[in-house]
């Protein structure tokens, strides 16, 4: 029999699965960002401790855990790409596509690591520091 490889479909998700493994950090750090410091300031400047009467801790809270749980599924994507490409290449495959994936893994994992802990750091100092 003739293996023909995975279909257009499964190419099209696991290409997109590897980009948000690449770049899934990267853009919840700007959705928390533009979410957890855009609050505290514009709370501040209204004068109140409320947003649309939720206290703004909790809102704030929201706006770091959101993004850090986006950030770890993409650190959960990149890893299990590179452990796949890293057996790919066990068994003999010397595919130049596969040497791509598990760069872009690699940089992946590394980098999903330096924004889970930007979002982090960046949560505790925005609910540690006061709002004003």
């Amino acid at each position: 029999m003739m293996d023909t490889g995975p279909g257009p479909q499964t190419r099209l998700s696991g290409g997109l699965l590897l980009w948000y493994g690449v770049f899934g950090g990267a853009a919840a750090w700007t959705v928390h960002v533009f979410a957890a410091w855009g609050l505290d300031e514009l709370v501040c400047a209204a004068g109140t401790e409320h947003v649309f009467a939720v206290p703004l801790w909790q809102a704030v809270g929201l706006a770091v855990v959101i993004p850090a749980l986006v950030t770890v599924g993409s650190l959960g994507v990149a890893a299990l790409v590179w452990q796949r490409t890293a057996r790919a290449q066990a068994t003999g495959a010397e595919d130049r596509a596969y040497g791509r994936s598990r760069m872009l893994a690699v940089v992946g994992v590394w980098s999903n690591l330096l924004f889970l802990t930007i979002i982090v750091l960046g949560g505790i100092a925005v609910l540690v520091l006061p709002p004003c």
